[in-house]
């Protein structure tokens, strides 16, 4: 053992978290830059317009190196649910077994045809041939994501199963891919992830814009993920508000706990902010009337069930509050930025390319949307706590016993940082000295076009 106070529940929750935290980052690019790459090409070949198609060009080489990372570290992810959660995997493997390999299937399908699309530039004498081939990556990275998300729903809501004595008699694997939390935790990460993909590709314009690369091929880009992000921005609010009731119905206990809801009431209000004393009273929160309601149930007089009504030993812990609060700040600050961005484009084109605090926070919205992925998932995860799967197998009877996790997590943290700063380090090499306005010139690409 490498770490005092060993326990090896504790580290086998570390190592899983750390691990899914740096993996979630690759993974979101994985499932969200094709649609942008699709919808670039499509819009170039449809318009005969070179910028957008070289945008797709520029995107799918930066999307092969965050794939690299993204099976490295989804492989450790499959290696730790075998090795850190045997007693888990007993239980409930059967039932998650098709979505485990079906995902499997989606990322072989995947990067098969990726590899074929990326070396059949200019090899067709029709450009939707070539654009075609694309459809089967957005299709199997989109796939991918939805086959791994199954097995979470599954974890927040076990289906398909009959449980007898407490052990688990007869099994429909397409029936546990079926459970009640699966549409809106699907829709949920596949829209956040286009969302989150929109905004760092815009980021990435809105950069070269404010260092005087005024090119008509940043401007380009810059309408199109933006416009992309405030479509997918108005979807998530409407998973979001599904996602409220979904809870309200199947795990009242994290609803409860994350709005600090202690009785069970009608008109409930929905808290902002605040402290919770040691009594459950909250201090300088900010309530909005009849809202939590409204989330729950879509009626202001609905009741919503509260934290004293269920039992002590199954709450969550009352810190997500905070995880919410922080998540939806950010989801306000993308929403403030996205809606700047259309106005100004409405008013005054010009200054929505050249307005240096609108690029700023344009850039900010990146790294604000990938930190609302993790937040989400940290809260997911938390808030289904104590349970690995809910109602049926509590995080600590799941866990292995076995010894050296603490050696494992300290080797895996040096290999993330490690994979980290090359992807990093080769990305920003690979477009720091081959600029999309020196390509173009390459090309023979001029700067004209409708933007």
């Amino acid at each position: 053992m490498l770490l005092s106070g060993y326990d090896p529940v504790m580290y086998s929750r570390m190592l899983t978290g750390i691990t899914l935290g740096f993996h979630i980052i690759f993974a979101t690019i994985g499932v969200g830059v094709p649609l942008m790459i699709a919808l670039a090409e499509w819009i170039g070949i449809r318009r005969n317009d070179e910028h957008y198609l070289l945008m797709a060009r520029r995107w799918a080489r930066g999307f092969v190196i965050t794939v690299a990372v993204g099976v490295v570290t989804g492989t450790a992810i499959g290696l730790q649910l075998s090795l850190l959660w045997p007693s888990f995997m007993k239980v409930a493997g059967q039932s998650i077994a098709i979505p485990l390999f079906l995902e499997t299937f989606a990322f072989f399908f995947e990067a098969i045809f990726l590899g074929i699309y990326l070396y059949t530039w200019d090899r067709f004498k029709s450009k939707m041939t070539h654009f075609w081939l694309l459809i089967p990556v957005v299709i199997g990275s989109s796939a991918s994501a939805f086959f791994i998300t199954t097995v979470n729903a599954f974890q927040n809501a076990p289906a398909g199963i009959t449980l007898k004595d407490g052990k688990i008699t007869e099994i429909s694997p397409f029936g546990a891919m079926l459970s009640p939390a699966m549409p809106t935790k699907v829709s949920h990460v596949l829209i956040t992830a286009y969302l989150t993909c929109a905004f760092v590709l815009a980021a990435i314009s809105a950069w070269s814009l404010l260092r005087g690369r005024n090119h008509v091929y940043y401007k380009k880009a810059l309408k199109l993920t933006m416009v992309a992000a405030s479509v997918f921005l108005l979807s998530s609010a409407i998973i979001g508000d599904l996602s409220g009731k979904y809870l309200a119905n199947y795990q009242p206990e994290k609803l409860a706990a994350m709005e600090w809801h202690f009785e069970t009431s009608t008109q409930a209000p929905l808290v902002l902010g605040g402290i919770l004393t040691e009594d459950n009273q909250i201090k300088y929160g900010i309530k909005i009337p009849y809202a939590l309601s409204i989330l729950a149930h879509g009626l202001p007089n609905a009741e919503v069930t509260g934290l004293n009504d269920l039992p002590a030993d199954e709450a969550p812990p009352l810190f997500i509050h905070y995880l919410f609060d922080i998540k939806m700040g950010f989801v306000a600050l993308m929403v403030l930025i996205a809606a700047a961005f259309l106005f100004i484009l409405w008013r005054k084109r010009s200054l929505a390319y050249s307005n240096k605090w609108l690029l700023r926070g344009i850039i900010l919205a990146a790294p604000l949307a990938m930190l609302t992925i993790e937040h989400g998932w940290i809260f997911s995860e938390v808030g289904r706590q104590p349970w690995i799967l809910h109602g049926i197998m509590r995080t600590s009877e799941g866990a292995t016993v076995s010894d050296h996790v603490d050696i494992m997590l300290v080797l895996f943290v040096l290999l993330y940082i490690v994979l980290g700063i090359t992807s990093v380090r080769v990305l920003m090499k690979m477009f720091k000295n081959n600029k999309a306005e020196d390509e173009m010139a390459a090309r023979g690409i001029e700067g004209g076009g409708k933007q």
